[in-house]
């Protein structure tokens, strides 16, 4: 099987999870301390994790929780040969608006985080119809 625009845009989105965990990682080591994340973690931090902290962590973890379904819609849209412009445009419109999200979601800028959140959603499901072969 070979690379498509989907399976690259899904390659790409595995890195931005992974950039997305690190910099989660490096602002909560930031705000608790790197003596309490090198513990077993059996007790609260002292410390509280701050705001922008824990926007990043919520951003991250509201990425795992779509990426699942769209690294499968992409991939099922690679094995069934299904790409086509829908699913391109989707994978575009997923990749892209969750990339955005992150620094919408650490500045807190509400009701544009919920739209781009929507953006990505409609991309997602723009490839899973092609997956289907109803786009």
């Amino acid at each position: 099987m070979s690379m498509t625009s989907e399976t690259t845009m899904l390659l790409w989105s595995v890195v931005l999870g992974l950039v997305q965990l690190v910099i989660a990682s490096m602002a909560v080591n930031r705000d608790v301390g790197l003596p309490y994340n090198l513990s077993s973690r059996d007790v609260p931090p002292a410390a509280q994790v701050g705001t922008i902290g824990g926007r990043l962590v919520r951003a991250f973890n509201n990425f795992r929780e779509t990426f699942g379904f769209f690294a499968v819609a992409v991939l099922l849209v690679a094995v069934l040969n299904r790409a086509d412009h829908t699913s391109l445009l989707g994978a575009q419109l997923y990749f892209w608006a969750r990339l955005v999200y992150v620094p919408v979601y650490a500045l807190g800028i509400q009701v544009v985080r919920t739209i781009v959140w929507a953006v990505s959603i409609v991309g997602l499901v723009m490839v899973l119809l092609a997956a289907f072969g109803a786009a």
